[in-house]
């Protein structure tokens, strides 16, 4: 893995969790720092699910990709989010 992928993963883990925050109704009780690694993980678990779909790689901009790259995001920081509500 070379820096630059490492850079674009932190930059892509930014927007896609930024993004499934936005989604989410109400204030999350997380971090800016938990938001970029609930990103930068849902960022990567979207991109196998797409592969194993087969929409990873079409013409133009992958739409159903950063879809299922946010969905799972929002769903991470609300887990999280409620996890820290409980403690």
């Amino acid at each position: 893995m070379e820096i630059s992928s490492i850079i674009s993963a932190i930059v892509i883990g930014i927007v896609i969790g930024m993004l499934g925050r936005l989604v989410l109704p109400g204030r999350q009780r997380i971090g800016f720092l938990w938001t970029i690694a609930v990103g930068i993980v849902a960022a990567l678990v979207g991109t196998g699910v797409a592969g194993g779909l087969g929409v990873a790689d079409t013409d133009g901009v992958d739409w159903v990709e950063w879809a299922i790259q946010i969905a799972l995001a929002a769903a991470g920081v609300a887990a999280l989010d409620r996890f820290k509500a409980r403690n």
